[in-house]
């Protein structure tokens, strides 16, 4: 047993965790035009209010983000 591969699975589980109502949410990659970080979550369509899912540092992490919540369509806000 690896002790570098169990990060991906904890990742993973940690994901679930977070809700995501498709009604009142929808999915948002929020980047920052200074230091072009970027980050996963969900923003409630009425409050404004983003909650903060990950950090993208990668495809995978996109991929990863996609794929656990089943999104096809991911708005991108700076």
């Amino acid at each position: 047993m690896s002790l570098f591969f169990g990060k991906h699975k904890q990742k993973n589980a940690l994901l679930a965790e977070i809700p995501f109502d498709r009604e009142r949410q929808y999915a948002v990659i929020r980047g920052s035009i200074c230091t072009g970080e970027r980050t996963a979550g969900f923003k409630d369509r009425d409050t404004g209010h983003f909650t903060e899912v990950m950090v993208i540092r990668s495809d995978e992490d996109l991929a990863l983000f996609r794929d656990t919540y089943k999104l096809t369509d991911i708005k991108t806000e700076y």
